[in-house]
């Protein structure tokens, strides 16, 4: 009987092989590119092998998933994703939730959003579902208010009322910390603030509250959803071993769906 242990393991290996997997998942830069990474290790054992691709912008991963260059995406909430499915018909769907990260207002010039000047400057992202995000933050804090009925993605001719006569910025996502030296305060999504040396805790004049529908998904190509790799990545991602390494890590600046 020993001289079958041989055998045996290489028959395992074999299969293990045979049943192995290799992709490639987009990420944006900060918390999405980390958690992702330890992702990663989380799967190698489980037969799957993620090479984590990371995109400066918030356009570029769902086009490259279209195309096939990506298996998968992991950095966006799903009123973006039906934005961009809308907007420029990409067979794309979500196939499980990751994180939430509220958006937060930044300011090199003021520490309270009590001080901020009349007609002073606010910068927001320019892609209609984030800079919709940005306009509902601000009339969540009281600073605006918007007309009734424009759902996630109103824009700033949907302002009704703006009593400090808040003159708007719409700039990309990625380039607002660096313009925060050109602004009395900005909007800023989690990810490119920890990108950028910010502490959503430590730094954030103000925070989205945490009652909100932008909680993250992995995305992949409508049809793929029952490919092979899917439940191992997701089940790697719900891992008890990641759910501490967010808390550990970003010690309450971002929260886990599960």
């Amino acid at each position: 009987m020993k001289r079958l242990f041989p055998l045996v393991s290489a028959l395992a290996m074999i299969a293990g092989m045979a049943t192995a997997a290799d992709i490639k998942v987009g990420v944006s830069p900060g918390e999405h590119a980390e958690i992702m990474e330890e992702v990663a290790k989380i799967a190698e054992p489980m037969g799957l092998n993620i090479d984590v691709v990371e995109f400066s912008d918030y356009v570029v991963p769902n086009q490259a998933l279209a195309d096939g260059d990506i298996q998968a995406n992991s950095f966006q909430h799903k009123p973006y994703l039906d934005n961009q499915v809308k907007d420029r018909g990409f067979a794309l769907v979500p196939v499980a939730t990751t994180i939430t990260t509220p958006m937060g207002v930044y300011s090199d010039k003021i520490t309270s959003l009590d001080n901020f000047p009349e007609g002073g400057s606010m910068g927001i992202p320019n892609d209609p579902t984030n800079g919709g995000r940005a306009l509902l933050v601000l009339q969540q804090l009281g600073l605006i208010k918007l007309a009734e009925g424009t759902g996630l993605v109103p824009t700033v001719l949907d302002v009704t009322d703006n009593p400090k006569d808040i003159r708007f910025r719409e700039l990309d996502a990625a380039q607002l910390p660096r313009s925060l030296a050109d602004l009395d305060a900005a909007l800023i999504n989690t990810n490119y603030a920890i990108a950028s040396g910010l502490n959503p805790k430590e730094d954030a004049i103000a925070v989205e509250s945490a009652d909100n529908p932008y909680v993250n998904i992995i995305v992949v190509r409508d049809g793929d959803q029952e490919a092979p790799w899917v439940q191992p990545l997701i089940d790697a991602y719900h891992s008890p071993e990641i759910k501490a390494f967010i808390e550990e890590k970003y010690q309450g600046t971002v929260l886990t769906s599960w």
